[in-house]
């Protein structure tokens, strides 16, 4: 299996930046992709982003496009999604996801039954 831990969240105020991480451990060799979603209370887990392992597909949600960024050091095993001009109603908890099957052109790599495993969460607060 495949274990990982989210870290970097915080509270900043409006327009500020955070730096999310994510450290993979255990099989990271099975791992295809690597995923951030986000849940606000009240609402569905919500997609943000995904990389390719290899790093060479990025895709973002509408919401975050331009303002976010994700990316992968495969050294490390760990992936980041670097959040800036946050707004109020980027606050959520964040976690992030590991997809341990190729894509094809099935894949739903928007949503989150698509992945297998998950890190604890980490929570992002952003104030006006």
């Amino acid at each position: 299996q495949v274990q990982l831990v989210e870290s970097g969240g915080g509270s900043v105020q409006a327009g500020g930046s955070l730096r999310l991480s994510c450290a993979a451990s255990g099989r990271t060799f099975s791992i295809y992709a690597m995923g951030w979603f986000r849940r606000s209370p009240g609402k569905e887990r919500q997609f943000v982003a995904v990389i390719r392992w290899s790093g060479d597909n990025t895709y973002y949600a509408d919401s975050v496009r331009g303002r976010f960024t994700m990316s992968i050091d495969n050294a490390k095993n760990t992936v980041y999604l670097q959040m800036n001009s946050l707004k109020p109603e980027d606050t959520a908890v964040y976690y992030c996801a590991a997809d341990l099957d190729p894509w094809n052109g099935n894949t739903a790599w928007d949503a989150s039954y698509e992945y297998d495993c998950w890190g604890q969460g980490t929570q992002v607060t952003v104030s006006s």
